[in-house]
């Protein structure tokens, strides 16, 4: 009976283990995603599609640097003129590539981030990218705001792009 009693100890103490490590992990892992959710950004940095257009035309004053942080599947299929690809914003290493693109930058130089991969509530890129070059210090970066995806909001509004590789 005792070997009863210690296997149902241990089983015990597993499972109370498991309990206590999930919403550790969970902290752990969701808690930065959630801080840098696209919602997270505020309204005074978003932009709108024709705003954006509006800057990136000929004889415009200062032209931001335009960088995709979403997939590199969609910057191949259509991206927007002059844009640059700077990885996933939701990845270790798109957040690395973005931080090499900006490092020679001077803090106050004119920026977009976009992505357009899926409606704005659930995109995973555009929140940590924005996070990312605020926490590093630049006070010119905007989001534009694309509510659906870049295909209805951008390319359905016939606003120009860069279509194939």
């Amino acid at each position: 009976m005792q070997g009863k009693q210690i296997v149902r100890f241990i089983a015990f103490v597993a499972v109370a283990a498991v309990l206590y490590a999930i919403p550790q992990a969970r902290a752990q892992f969701s808690g930065a995603a959630n801080s840098a959710s696209a919602s997270s950004i505020p309204a005074s940095a978003l932009i709108q599609p024709e705003a954006l257009n509006g800057l990136l035309k000929p004889g415009a004053k200062e032209k931001p640097l335009v960088l995709q942080v979403g997939s590199h599947v969609m910057f191949d299929q259509a991206h927007i003129p002059g844009a640059q690809y700077a990885g996933p914003g939701s990845t270790a290493a798109g957040i690395q590539s973005l931080e090499s693109l900006v490092a020679s930058l001077p803090k106050d130089k004119s920026m977009v981030l976009y992505c357009g991969c899926c409606p704005w509530n659930r995109c995973p890129n555009v929140g940590p990218a924005y996070k990312r070059l605020h926490d590093l210090g630049f006070t010119k970066v905007k989001v534009l705001y694309l509510a659906n995806n870049f295909g209805d909001d951008w390319l359905g509004k016939g606003l120009p792009a860069v279509k194939g590789k």
